[in-house]
């Protein structure tokens, strides 16, 4: 609890960050040159909870419910809370089962972002399509690459900004 606790005035502390939110043209991973995200941070703006994809001095903002938020900010952080979230449990029912994800491409489309989550089993890999956050949760559990478009990064990637160093 102590770590649940720490993590919200972490997000508290980071809130006084505004985060500018870009107009983006719709993406398609089959369109576009696909780079790699170098970064994820998970940050609380005047908007709410938000997940910034970090790539060539980029940030593609995507805003989240707050358990997400926290979800994603344990795995970054290797925390384990008292009892698992929905992402702890299908990272350990796959793991368990010998199941691992390998990666997922983020897109856009009609101002929704998608994740579409590679999974593999043995010799069997599929795709399943997934909320973004869903997808990326998983992903950092599974410490396996997230994808966008260039496309995407271009248009909806703002310049990331220096955190500023306000105290509570």
């Amino acid at each position: 609890m102590m770590a649940c606790k720490r993590f919200v005035l972490t997000m508290c502390f980071l809130g006084a960050l505004a985060l500018p939110v870009a107009q983006a043209r719709e993406s398609s991973p089959t369109t576009s040159e696909q780079v790699m995200i170098t970064d994820v941070q998970v940050r609380i703006s005047d908007r709410g909870a938000v997940v910034l994809l970090l790539a060539e001095g980029k940030a593609i903002p995507i805003f989240v419910d707050l358990t997400v938020a926290l979800s994603i900010q344990g795995a970054l952080n290797g925390e384990k809370l008292s009892r698992p979230l929905s992402h702890d449990l299908m990272h350990t029912i796959l793991e368990t089962f010998g199941g691992t994800v390998t990666q997922t491409v983020i897109t856009l489309k009609s101002g929704t972002y998608y994740g579409a989550l590679t999974v593999a089993f043995n010799d069997n890999v599929k795709v399943f399509d997934s909320r973004s956050s869903d997808s990326i949760a998983l992903a950092i559990h599974f410490k396996s690459p997230i994808i966008v478009g260039r496309d995407l990064l271009n248009s909806a990637g703002g310049l990331q900004e220096k955190p500023r160093t306000d105290t509570l």
